[in-house]
């Protein structure tokens, strides 16, 4: 036999190092179903038709930012095939088409699915299954319960800290205001009246001095607008979704009821509401936003927007880069893609979770001061917002960013 060198020795063992490095790189990824070494499965879900088809927009928003992300390469090498299903805005749908995204298409997880009533029909069985129910287009409370429900994550800010936000700033700037509130008679819409009414305290009691509300499957609002103006209402709080709110807005303006109006967020797009509304109809409602505004000026010459408007205009020709709608659905895709790039090539359901339980960071359309925040005991990512008024064609911020 021949000595072998110590140069040899140590060729042999890198040689031997490199080889097995590949099988390494293998062993270490981690899948779950909806995942592989090419593709990642998401679903969703939203309302294409219905009474709540403005919706519709935003899951084509989302679907822009993954036609993107895929063109340029993927995220880690792996393209994104987003299912995105029309639920109708009814729950009995959205469980059907659920259960077909997660038992027939079997996706890594649902993203997004938008609505109140439509989340709280399929909210114990993702947790059932264990399929990450992330980043909800909806505000309700219950989506911030990471101890009995740990599969399931909000996004957007809490429809209670927003109607509580609208009671302290009616306290601050109208003390004896006499308020009007529709509201939508499900989550949705109480979720938002408990915020008002805990937010007006002792004083709700004679401050408002109606409630009217209205089903999904109304077609109009009118009597309901009429019997606030009849109220004597002087300030009214809007808590509705696109339509309802466009019908409210003109016919309090066509009665001549010209009270103080505060609108929730979640229906201050610019195309799908104040403009059918009458921009003239809607000049100083109050609401509140988290998103850079797509119709305001003054964004237009960042870098922020104008990555999302070069989406938009690209992967979503058809889609208005004006409306909010667009930004929220950009938004949430984008935090979906970082979730993913953190988790790297463990895309185990469970990692997906605990790296979205563990965020903090910007994106893009975030309005300036607002962050996407998380702890393994905070499930609400987006928990501040600004107060906006509408004037002219789009809505100013003003004030403090408030945090829950």
């Amino acid at each position: 036999m021949f000595p072998v060198s110590p140069v040899s020795r140590r060729l042999a063992l890198a040689a031997a190092i490199a080889l097995s490095l590949p099988l390494a790189a293998t062993a270490q990824k981690k899948y779950d179903t909806g995942a592989s070494d090419k593709e990642i499965l998401i679903g969703n879900t939203v309302p294409y038709s219905g009474p709540a088809s403005a919706y519709g927009t935003v899951g084509k928003a989302m679907a822009a930012v993954f036609d993107k992300v895929n063109a340029e390469g993927g995220v880690n090498g792996r393209k994104i095939k987003f299912i995105s299903l029309d639920d109708g805005y009814n729950p009995a749908k959205t469980v059907e088409q659920v259960r077909k995204l997660v038992e027939e298409e079997e996706v890594l997880l649902m993203l997004s699915p938008l609505g109140t009533a439509q989340n709280t029909a399929v909210h114990k069985y993702m947790n059932q299954k264990k399929v990450p129910h992330l980043f909800l287009n909806t505000g309700a409370n219950k989506w911030g319960d990471p101890k009995n429900f740990p599969w399931t994550m909000g996004f957007i800010p809490s429809y209670y800290t927003e109607g509580k936000a609208f009671a302290k700033h009616i306290l601050a700037t109208r003390p004896n205001a006499k308020v009007g509130v529709l509201f939508q008679n499900d989550d949705f819409g109480k979720d938002y009246l408990k915020g008002v009414l805990e937010g007006l305290g002792d004083k709700a009691k004679t401050m408002v001095v109606s409630q009217q509300s209205y089903e999904v499957s109304d077609t109009t609002i009118d009597s309901q607008v009429l019997s606030l103006k009849g109220s004597g209402a002087d300030t009214f709080v809007n808590i509705t979704t696109p339509k309802f709110a466009a019908q409210a807005i003109r016919r309090a303006a066509e009665s001549g009821w010209k009270p103080t109006q505060y609108l929730v967020s979640v229906s201050t797009s610019v195309t799908s509401v104040l403009k059918p509304a009458g921009f003239e109809n809607g000049q100083g409602v109050i609401s509140s936003a988290y998103l850079r505004d797509p119709s305001d000026p003054s964004h237009h010459g960042s870098k922020e927007y104008q990555d999302y408007a070069a989406t938009i205009k690209k992967y979503y020709p058809s889609g208005d880069v004006a409306d909010s709608l667009n930004a929220n659905g950009y938004s949430i895709a984008q935090a979906m893609v970082e979730v993913l790039k953190k988790a790297g090539d463990n895309l185990t359901r469970d990692n997906i979770m605990k790296i979205a339980a563990n965020l903090n960071t910007t994106l893009p359309m975030l309005a300036p001061g607002i962050t996407l925040r998380t702890t393994p005991d905070d499930f609400y990512p987006v928990s501040q917002l600004q107060l906006t008024k509408f004037a002219g064609q789009r809505f100013e911020p003003f004030g403090p960013v408030i945090d829950r």
